[in-house]
């Protein structure tokens, strides 16, 4: 579940519209001569998904020619099967959500319609150039658009005030970034006196977001030149056995495996570790139980102090290449994705816009009190590596593998053996 609201916030609500799909002459006219539908599909449940009703009402408000037909699968572990079968099938919706760890796929299979004339064309409300180029990810192939992200949740690092207090550390993380003194050492630090007063040093989900994050932080690469690296990189493997010592030690936890009744929420707001890497999302959760003021972000450190790239969970908003409406499912696309869309659906959720020109959404109320840190890591972030991405179950089969060297169940040395082989098979 964090997954999939990493990726995306909160989702829409399912509303019942007008069914079938138009045919007709006349734009936005089906043959009965009345509106056309444009039937289009994300993942959520239904009380995940109300951030999208207004933006569908308003939409269907101004276009009173298309009707909108919202298609949700609830878990996003059985949405892209799903797709996958109505793209085969030809029975999809004009316009999908897909996840970045499913886009390369979905790409590769040559089911989606370029977008760059679209985008670029006089009825776009969108411009290519107004997302910012590294997180496209794997949706750009060849310098083809196939998908455009939707809206964002950069990982940055939550850190408890209350928590650093109690384990006697004086120094604020987001005060030492301003002053581009927030190294990896100074974090590390940081972790060990958190372990040293009994708490957790910091909570990770086990996805590429915090894993290269970390990497990224102690100046490795996980991948060069199409090749996978993170393994031989000499800093990259620094910092995976760094992450693998500090789960074994209980340094760092792993938010997959903590259990329902003390889960990693619950435990950062009884201020049992100092940081938490998450996204926006992570403002309901401390809504629900924390005090506000006791939380801020700080982005992940490097080795110099100098800010650096980091990991941005995107989602993207795709065209079926065989719709039957593709001038109405673009109208669609491009106001969905565009400026004014994204700020009437993400004004009471948990993403930050993909789109530039859209920012207030994230700095209004002020909180958190580095609020900007969620937009200068998306401005110069990365969605997942195309390469990664561009091979089915890839990025998965990395996680798990990664997980068994958290947990102990394979040495390190022996980890990184079988990782390496499992990603150079994969990749043919």
């Amino acid at each position: 579940m964090k997954r999939a609201l990493a990726v995306i916030g909160i989702l829409a609500l399912a509303t019942t519209a007008c069914s079938g799909s138009g045919g007709g002459n006349v734009p936005g006219v089906s043959s009965a001569g009345g509106p056309v539908t444009v039937r289009w599909s994300t993942w959520g449940s239904a009380d995940d998904v109300k951030v999208y009703e207004e933006f569908m009402q308003d939409f269907e408000k101004r276009h009173p020619n298309i009707k909108l037909k919202l298609e949700p699968v609830a878990k996003y572990e059985d949405y892209h099967p799903k797709l996958l079968t109505q793209l085969t099938s030809k029975t999809a919706p004009d316009v999908f959500f897909v996840g970045d760890d499913n886009i390369g796929k979905i790409v590769s299979a040559g089911v989606l319609s370029p977008l760059n004339d679209l985008l670029g064309g006089p009825d776009s409300k969108s411009k290519p150039e107004d997302f910012f180029e590294g997180i496209y990810g794997g949706a750009k192939k060849d310098g083809k658009i196939y998908g455009v992200p939707n809206d964002t949740n950069p990982e940055v690092l939550w850190f408890d005030k209350k928590a650093l207090k109690d384990a006697g550390i004086t120094e604020d993380p987001a005060a030492l970034y301003a002053a581009k003194q927030w190294t990896m050492a100074k974090y590390l630090e940081m972790n060990a006196k958190l372990k040293a007063a009994g708490k957790a040093g910091s909570i990770f989900w086990n996805w590429y977001g915090s894993t290269y994050s970390i990497i990224n932080g102690f100046g490795g690469k996980v991948w060069d030149g199409g090749k996978f690296v993170a393994t031989t990189d000499a800093k990259a493997r620094e910092a995976l056995q760094t992450l693998a010592k500090g789960y074994q030690d209980k340094t760092f936890l792993s938010a997959d495996l903590q259990p329902a009744s003390n889960g990693p929420d619950t435990q950062f707001l009884k201020h049992k570790a100092g940081f938490y890497a998450g996204g926006r999302w992570m403002i309901e959760s401390l809504k629900k139980g924390g005090e506000l003021a006791d939380y801020d972000i700080v982005p992940f450190p490097s080795q110099s102090g100098e800010p650096m790239p980091g990991a941005v969970a995107a989602s993207y908003l795709a065209l079926n290449k065989d719709t039957k409406l593709p001038k109405e499912a673009f109208t669609f696309l491009t106001e969905f994705v565009s400026k004014e869309g994204q700020l009437i659906r993400l004004k009471t959720g948990a993403a930050v816009p993909s789109i530039k020109g859209a920012e207030q959404v994230v700095l209004q109320g002020n909180y958190p009190a580095h609020a900007q840190t969620f937009l200068d890591v998306r401005d110069n972030g990365f969605a997942n590596y195309p390469e990664e991405v561009g091979v089915p179950g890839l990025t998965a089969d990395i996680n798990d593998q990664l997980m068994k060297v958290w947990t102990n169940k394979v040495g390190f040395d022996q980890g990184m053996t079988e990782l390496q082989k499992l990603v150079e098979s994969k990749m043919g």
